[in-house]
């Protein structure tokens, strides 16, 4: 039975005065959050106002003499990225310790005191003593625990020093700390930037009360059997009104009679297929990205207002609705006959239309690429094509254009996620007054100077890029493979089979799994398990070692020579190396695999995608 419900912040969940332990069960999956949860959560969070809701957690009451220890059944996932990120607040500002004042001393103690439950106890000569403990225990999976009570101890956050885990930098809390660390320095920089009287404490703490004020739903039961019947009840029952649903009520409610309604659902049903009825979370992009497109255009009528922005200065989740509120309760007939239009474009940026363009597949490119930020972009330029003097050819070499910043940004990470929503609006305001050629050209330098230097961006493609992002590590594969396809030996590389997997996947030449078998063993590292381990973690991941074959769960552990050579069940397919596509001819030639093969073919393949890509 349900013990407790409450909506407590992150610092009560974590108070400082609570000896509480939240404890995985050993059982659960492994930390798996990877670069796209630890940014969405980081800048959801950051952007808002305080109290930003942060979704539920469900806990057993397994109880403890020492205090309550609580199980987490749903919900470990954040409660690991959350301690990660609280953890690399305390070290960044812990090394600011002496340029703190009393007070803000004292909220640092605190911040240590939610990372870590503060223990009081004794010697064997019965003097006094002050312990910290983990107040949050990982599950076992991959090092999980191991590696995030290293991090505790290591940043001096609980007693006693753990020692330094093998392999530590290529597992995921690793990771999940180290790029934490890089959006804590990318936000202290704005934030100064916003307000040169904020000093970099200010900003941190800034940082930590955002977080500390953010919000879940905790469910306290008594069972795990409880847990779970709550659990399968939340996920498949009752799903709550999104803002979209909303915004629709408000809208269909705003008509001033039955026969208008109709009427407005039926245009608001066209509105919804036409960007992709079935996924909400598109919808909810278009109505967002709507509106940062054309900012300026539907403030226009309020100019009179003491705010430069009336309706909202951003569309984000928590604003969107308090945004299109006040524009349905201002016009909702003209504003439904916009939105119509502009998503019948928008069906056309999201491979969503039937209608075919120069620039058709240069579309489906870039969203392959993970280029919907510049779909506000491109939402202005080709809803004004006329009006800009743009000919399809000039949509085609924006889209280009495009598709080349965001192989740079996404193997980069520069600029970082939470700028290029500003960005593409910068752009936007920059185009207005420009005609034909000149938008082109403007488009491309203002990309270009934020884009990574031509040095960072080698040295990504040369390190383990499939780990840090295998979605950009699959396009641009797959675009080197493009460039060589003719009519006669074409392969759809993006089909999928009736599972909606990919028919074609990335394969690792010298297998990923931690348990190398002996075969690769003696080929790699001449027999000597310690050295083929350390090139697993140095090289498994380069692009040397990546290529592209049918179904590679086929090929998993095989020895080389049984990769090369492997057939279909029926004989008639080459589903191996010997599958004709151009990144194989370098390795099916090979007798044997080795490290100097991986480096010389990474050579090779870096030179290729710095002359596809360069500026």
């Amino acid at each position: 039975m349900i013990k407790q419900v409450a909506h407590p912040t992150v610092s009560d969940i974590f108070a400082i005065n609570s000896n509480v332990v939240y404890r995985i069960p050993k059982y659960q999956r492994e930390y798996t959050w990877g670069i796209n949860d630890w940014d969405a959560l980081f800048n959801d969070v950051t952007e808002n106002d305080y109290g930003y809701f942060l979704g539920s957690y469900i806990c057993v009451n397994s109880g403890s003499l020492n205090g309550t220890t609580l199980e987490v059944i749903d919900g470990q996932q954040r409660f690991t990225t959350i301690m990660l990120l609280l953890t690399a607040l305390y070290e960044k500002l812990n090394a600011l310790k002496e340029q703190m004042d009393e007070d803000e001393r004292t909220d640092l103690a605190n911040l240590r005191s939610e990372l870590a439950n503060k223990k009081q106890t004794y010697t064997s000569d019965g003097t006094k003593k002050t312990e910290y403990v983990q107040r949050l225990i990982l599950q076992k999976q991959n090092m999980n625990d191991e590696d995030f009570s290293f991090v505790l101890s290591d940043k001096g956050i609980i007693t006693g020093q753990k020692g330094h885990p093998k392999n530590f930098g290529n597992r995921r809390i690793s990771k999940a700390y180290k790029h934490f660390g890089k959006l804590i320095d990318e936000k202290v920089a704005d934030a100064k930037e916003e307000n040169p009287n904020i000093n970099d404490v200010g900003a941190l703490f800034g940082i930590v009360r955002k977080f500390e004020n953010a919000i879940m739903v905790g469910i306290e039961v008594d069972t795990n059997k409880d847990a779970y019947m709550l659990f399968e009840s939340l996920n498949h029952r009752g799903v709550p009104l999104s803002a979209i649903d909303l915004i629709k009520n408000t809208l269909i409610a705003s008509a001033e009679s039955k026969a208008d309604a109709d009427n407005s659902y039926e245009i608001w049903k066209q509105i919804l297929f036409n960007v992709g009825q079935e996924d909400y979370s598109v919808q909810e992009r278009f109505f967002r990205q709507y509106y940062n497109s054309f900012r300026e255009e539907l403030n226009a009528p309020y100019k009179g207002s003491d705010k430069k922005y009336y309706l909202g200065y951003l569309a984000t989740r928590t604003t969107l609705l308090d945004i299109y509120e006040k524009m349905i309760k201002s016009d909702y007939k003209s504003l439904l006959d916009d939105l119509l239009q502009k998503s019948k474009i928008y069906a056309l940026i999201t491979n969503n239309s039937e209608d075919e363009y120069v620039y058709t597949t240069s579309l489906a490119d870039l969203e392959r690429i993970a280029g919907a930020p510049s779909y506000i972009l491109l939402l202005y330029v080709m809803s004004n094509q006329d009006e800009l003097d743009l000919a399809d050819g000039n949509l085609d070499e924006i889209i280009k254009t495009l598709i080349t910043f965001f192989v740079r940004r996404n193997v980069t990470d520069v600029p970082n996620t939470r700028k290029l929503t500003q960005l593409f609006i910068d752009i936007i305001s920059e185009v207005k007054v420009l005609r034909g050629a000149e938008v082109v050209s403007a488009v491309r330098e203002k990309l270009i100077s934020v884009s990574a230097t031509d040095e960072a961006f080698e040295s990504k493609l040369r390190g383990s890029i499939y780990d840090e992002n295998p979605e950009a590590t699959r396009f641009i594969l797959c675009s080197i493979e493009a460039q060589h396809q003719t009519k006669e030996i074409y392969s759809d590389l993006w089909a999928r089979d009736n599972s909606n997997k990919y028919v074609w996947t990335i394969e690792h030449i010298f297998p990923e799994g931690e348990n190398i078998p002996d075969a690769w063993v003696d080929m790699i590292a001449v027999g000597d398990k310690d050295r083929a381990r350390q090139y697993r973690s140095d090289y498994v991941h380069t692009l040397g070692n990546l290529t592209i074959t049918g179904y590679n769960q086929n090929l998993s552990n095989m020895s080389f020579e049984q990769k090369k050579d492997r057939k279909s069940k029926d004989k008639t397919k080459d589903m191996g190396y010997r599958n004709g596509l151009y990144l194989n001819q370098t390795v099916v030639y090979e007798d044997s695999w080795t490290i100097d093969r991986i480096k010389a073919r990474t050579d090779m393949l870096v030179q290729t995608l710095k002359d596809m890509y360069k500026w």
